[in-house]
């Protein structure tokens, strides 16, 4: 059972790019100018696209000087989009960006999720995210738009892939699933030094808002069982090394569950696998509702 994303499918603030940024069409091998009108809506968070290229049905293949066709390859859409992340903070931030592709419309026909890493303060840099295969019997596309952005510090974004940090272990969190108001999300960590790396009992958890400042009143609570029973979450603790190259698993768990009260959601979840272990800020986006409390598991072994 997959956690439902339905809020990364949700109209967010739109950059009506096919008309407020100009249309790169492709047909010729050449791009064709279009009117630039000014973009009124603001950046999302620091991202904003600078322009959309929505090639025609049948390109006509570019030539490079040296004679080289550019054809693009087998079912790509050719549709892609120039963005921009601007960070106005006081320190390094990661981004993750999620980018809908929609109709004219609105409606979305498919997204993409974009990581730039390390946007120093004061700083900004671009990039292009590309469709690629459009599914078929999808409406055509021809806007792009900003629907999430997520900002952790530089040297606290987890990783799933890449070079291994220096702490010597990967912390990430995974989509999660979702059933009847339940939530479950995963937290792997992986030994990805040269040295054994020894675990004995729960992550240590501080929740965090938007500008990534404390949320209180909050009960975080050994055991799924806290929560809901069947959770996979309830294996008593107990001390464990990880090998190079072995894995360990924990999980959060909570409902979303809305009574009398303001419902809370909390964005961010700064992790230490254990004390005094380098800090890991994962998105898991809690949405708590009234419940007030979340779950979360012992550290074990992976079933490998």
């Amino acid at each position: 059972m997959r956690r439902p994303h339905s809020r990364l499918l949700a109209p967010a603030t739109a950059l009506l790019l096919a008309t407020a940024c100009g249309v790169e069409h492709a047909d010729t091998g050449a791009s064709v100018p279009v009117p630039r009108a000014t973009v009124t809506d603001p950046p999302v968070d620091g991202v904003r696209i600078t322009s959309v290229t929505v090639p025609t049905v049948s390109p006509t293949p570019s030539v490079t000087p040296d004679g080289v066709h550019a054809d693009r390859l087998p079912g790509d859409s050719g549709i892609s989009a120039a963005y921009q992340v601007s960070n106005d903070g006081d320190r390094a931030l990661t981004y993750t960006v999620l980018f809908d592709f929609t109709t004219d419309t609105g409606a979305v026909m498919a997204n993409r999720k974009v990581t730039v890493r390390g946007v120093g303060p004061g700083r900004s840099t671009s990039g292009t995210v590309a469709l690629g295969a459009l599914a078929p019997g999808a409406s055509p596309v021809t806007r792009v738009k900003v629907a999430e952005v997520t900002r952790v510090p530089a040297d606290e974004a987890p990783s799933e892939a890449g070079a291994c940090p220096s702490s010597g272990v990967r912390l990430w969190a995974d989509d999660g699933d979702a059933a009847m108001g339940l939530r479950v999300v995963g937290l792997h960590l992986e030994n990805c030094g040269k040295r054994d790396y020894a675990l004995d009992g729960y992550p240590r958890l501080s929740l965090l808002d938007d500008d990534l400042a404390p949320v209180d009143g909050i009960r975080v609570l050994h055991g799924g069982a806290a929560v809901a029973t069947g959770t996979g979450l309830d294996v008593p603790p107990a001390p464990l090394v990880l090998r190079p190259g072995e894995t360990a698993l924990s999980g959060l768990v909570w409902r979303n569950t809305t009574l009398a009260g303001t419902a809370v959601n909390v964005p961010y979840v700064r992790v230490l696998a254990k004390p005094g272990a380098a800090p890991v800020t994962v998105t898991p986006n809690l949405d708590l509702g009234t419940t007030g409390k979340l779950g979360v598991g012992a550290w074990r072994r992976a079933d490998r």
